[in-house]
């Protein structure tokens, strides 16, 4: 059975850090690239970053640049989301994603992805 697991995500003051985990399962990891995205209500669902298992190869949007950090631990099939500097803006039901590898940097398209996780909120308070 495939499954992704998040964990990490909480109440914090605006400024402050997170750091979101997303551990795999059912499914082999260095085949896969695996991205968070993050989502409001009424809002699409938002690529923030990716990693290619294989080469450790990563992506961020913009936004995000210089304040996250995304990272695996490939002998524990877990991917890290290291969230510093967080703004109000960013609260969020943050998810993590797989995907075949070659489309790592076409990661922003959440149809690409087999798997999804169920999913952590993140909130941010001003």
């Amino acid at each position: 059975e495939v499954q992704l697991v998040e964990s990490g995500g909480g109440l914090v003051q605006a400024g402050g850090s997170l750091r979101l985990s997303c551990v795999a399962s059912g499914f082999t990891f260095d085949d896969y690239a695996i991205a968070w995205f993050r989502q409001t209500p009424g809002k699409e669902r938002e690529g923030v970053s990716c990693i290619s298992s294989s080469d450790g190869g990563t992506y961020y949007t913009d936004s995000v640049k210089g304040r996250f950090a995304i990272s695996s631990d490939n002998a524990k099939n877990t991917v890290y989301l290291q969230m510093n500097s967080l703004k109000p803006e960013e609260t969020a039901v943050y998810y993590c994603a797989a995907a075949p590898k070659y489309y790592a940097s076409s990661y922003s398209f959440p149809e690409l992805y087999d798997y999804w996780g169920q999913g952590t909120q993140v909130t941010v308070s001003s």
